[in-house]
């Protein structure tokens, strides 16, 4: 059993947001020591681990809840788990688009500035005629 401080540091997440899983129903709510303070154990910071990754990912709560009911279901089907994954690597491919466009804007910005005086920048003049 580790408090959740413990947990924490163990996971690499914050106690808060250790606290917020558990009030958004990802983590399960913590047992409490005869002291009144939560306390976990290995499935708690296996889960945890779990958690984080799937954050780490880019998965919003809800499919993180969705992964989670799967995981608790071994003998099912992945194809659930796959099209989650799926959609999340779309919005990753489409972010990633986004900022190669955003990387050449700013590319084109800088090159195009002398490091004059400021009524001559281009960086200003690019961002002030951006519509």
């Amino acid at each position: 059993m580790m408090s959740i401080g413990a947990l924490s540091k163990q996971s690499g997440v914050h106690i808060e947001t250790i606290r917020y899983y558990e009030r958004a129903g990802v983590l399960p709510k913590a047992r409490r020591a005869a002291n009144g303070r939560r306390v976990y154990g290995a499935a708690d910071a296996g889960r945890l681990a779990f958690i984080r990754h799937a954050r780490e990912l880019g998965f919003d709560l809800v499919s993180v809840r969705a992964l989670l009911a799967l995981q608790e279901k071994p003998e099912m089907s992945c194809k659930a788990a796959s099209e989650l994954a799926s959609i999340q690597l779309s919005a990753v491919e489409s972010r990633l688009s986004r900022l190669v466009v955003l990387r050449d804007e700013l590319k084109r910005m800088v090159r195009g500035c002398r490091n004059g005086r400021v009524v001559d920048c281009r960086v200003i003049d690019a961002l002030t005629n951006m519509q």
